[in-house]
């Protein structure tokens, strides 16, 4: 036994952050955490309570995995409260400025972890979970910002390419469907040489335009007049060709919104149309998500961030619905309050509510059956 013990000892000796803990080092808060096993007991960095023995300490990288191992939270320090989080989250919030300032750099991740002094399995677990995407697919989102953002201001495409990072004109093209939705040729021309149809109709819930590119669906959006829809249109694409396809004319698009009108006003199936999603790494996985949560059935925008990946990251997940453009096609009126309320809804709660109860009576109509 005290062979063990003094291998424990010299173990827990050699660690680093064993270190950190007898300096009471404020600044590894929210870095990891330490148990201790005589007590059951686990604790920030800084606990102000003695010493343990370092034969009795075992270290954690999150509050979750100590309570996970049987430990309760040291009631001085207080582990789990929220300055613990908030500690966690100003650190990850500063590896994400370091990210934005060197984003056009190679940044693998061991030389983020070496900046934020954490191993890089802590590093990406936490930054996820805090930021709502991983450090690359941050990195990624922050590049194609970026070079959005030269293309708006009149920068050459190629200028833009290398300031950027990418290296060469084809990695650029290889981003076109995740961030940008159209070539850098046509967004930096705020659309110009794209061609953008719509529709409009009037639904049980409203007067609704549906535009489409030509790879699927881009904006689905419910508004008081024709002319506002089609102004919340151009905004999106001021120099794109804007067409209106009108009703019985040989589309795509027509059959798509009058499908769409059809389970609107008459309960018919949800269609099943292609989209062109543009946004965030992160937004487009909560629309995915959305996409995968059948009629009838709902969720809380927490269960949105836990099914992404990102459990912490519930605010941004509500952020992300309320980003959406394409209503009703990427449900995310399926998505409530963790105490069941309705939450928000762009569109207006009565249409949402409406939505909901629609789905419900046809599922338990089909249950039925």
């Amino acid at each position: 036994m005290a062979v063990k013990s003094d291998i424990k000892t010299v173990a827990t000796v050699a660690d680093p952050r064993w270190a950190r803990v007898q300096a009471r080092d404020r600044s590894a808060d929210g870095a990891f955490f330490y148990a201790v096993k005589t007590t059951g007991v686990f604790c920030r960095p800084s606990c102000a309570a003695r010493p343990p023995k370092p034969e009795n300490v075992i270290f954690f990288d999150t509050a979750a995995d100590a309570e996970g191992a049987g430990f309760r939270a040291c009631l001085r320090c207080r582990p789990s409260a929220a300055a613990g989080s908030a500690a966690v989250t100003e650190k990850m919030q500063r590896v994400a400025e370091f990210i934005r300032a060197h984003a056009h750099e190679p940044l693998p991740l061991a030389r983020l972890a070496a900046h934020a002094s954490l191993s890089p399995a802590h590093l990406q677990r936490t930054f996820k979970a805090v930021v709502g995407v991983s450090p690359k697919e941050f990195q990624a989102a922050e590049r194609i910002r970026t070079f959005k953002s030269r293309l708006r201001n009149g920068d050459s495409i190629l200028n833009a390419t290398f300031d950027t990072g990418y290296g060469s004109t084809s990695r650029i093209y290889e981003r076109v469907d995740g961030g940008l939705g159209m070539t850098p040729s046509a967004y930096r021309a705020g659309g110009a040489g794209e061609t953008i149809r719509y529709a409009i109709r009037d639904t049980s819930l409203g007067l609704l335009m549906m535009a489409a590119t030509e790879r699927g669906v881009c904006f689905v959006q419910f508004g008081a007049r024709p002319d506002m829809l089609v102004a919340q249109l151009t905004a999106e694409f001021p120099r794109a060709a804007i067409e209106s396809s009108a009703a019985g004319a040989a589309a795509p698009l027509d059959h798509w919104i009058d499908a769409l009108n059809d389970h609107l006003s008459r309960s018919g199936p949800s269609p099943a149309l292609p989209l062109d999603l543009r946004g965030t790494a992160f937004q487009i996985k909560v629309w995915r998500f959305l996409l995968s949560v059948k009629p009838g059935m709902v969720v809380s925008y927490t269960e949105v961030a836990q099914a992404v990946g990102a459990p912490k990251a519930v605010r941004a997940a509500a952020r992300a619905c309320a980003a959406n453009r394409v209503a009703i096609l990427v449900p995310c009126h399926r998505v409530l309050r963790a105490d069941g309320g309705l939450g928000g809804y762009r569109w207006g709660l009565d249409r949402k509510r409406a939505l909901l109860d629609a789905e419900r009576a046809a599922r338990a109509q089909k249950a039925g059956a």
